[in-house]
């Protein structure tokens, strides 16, 4: 893990975290508890806790940043509240490393072909969510795409080993609802954004996307 330190522009170096599969992902590791995780990110900045999933309220996350005011990644708690998801952000999040396969901030269909050929490979069996979104359910990754600066790149989901089966599936996995929403990875019912335009939601009432 990298962190600290400043760029020759006004933003922090992005800290490199490593992913260790279903047991942590930089110095985070699943099952931690919240002030665990704020003790092992000392330089991050807490920007605000949500309300992660329509379904399941006992569910929240913390919006982290490593700027003041600039999120960089999400952490979810279930309702024991031990860290179960963590995501980074595409822009400005850690560069979650895999393997030496870079997640964070790629060119998408870049980074889909490497992912498939560890599938071809047979070293991973990829797969894709109802929603079209890919990932590994063995590793407990998906992969997310997300509107930057730079156009749109990639955004890792990454979960824990009690929470890995099935992950890749948007609909009975453990991934958080909110991490579903905005550009998907594909056109998707006739649109590249979940939920598009127009469509009316089941969301129970007092819910909405928190980002």
């Amino acid at each position: 893990m990298g962190s600290g330190g400043e760029e020759s522009g006004a933003e922090p170096v992005r800290p490199v975290w490593v992913l260790e599969p279903l047991e942590s992902v930089g110095p985070l590791h699943f099952g931690m508890s919240a002030d665990e995780v704020r003790a092992a990110l000392p330089e991050a900045h807490e920007l605000s806790r949500f309300s992660a999933d329509p379904y399941s309220p006992h569910v929240y996350g913390l919006q982290l940043g490593f700027h003041p005011a600039v999120p960089a990644a999400y952490t979810y708690f279930d309702g024991t509240g031990r860290l179960f998801c963590v995501a980074a952000d595409a822009g400005h999040g850690p560069r979650v490393t895999w393997d030496g396969l870079e997640l964070t901030g790629h060119v998408p269909a870049v980074l889909e072909e490497r992912v498939l050929e560890l599938d071809s490979s047979g070293a991973h069996s990829v797969s894709y969510g109802p929603r079209g979104n890919p990932g590994i359910n063995g590793v407990g990754m998906v992969l997310r795409v997300q509107d930057t600066a730079n156009g749109v790149m990639t955004r890792p989901v990454l979960v824990g080993r009690a929470w890995a089966e099935r992950c890749t599936d948007d609909w009975e996995g453990s991934i958080p609802e909110c991490e579903w929403l905005g550009r998907q990875w594909c056109v998707y019912q006739g649109s590249d954004v979940w939920p598009p335009l127009g469509y009316a939601t089941n969301w129970p009432p007092g819910w909405a996307p928190p980002f």
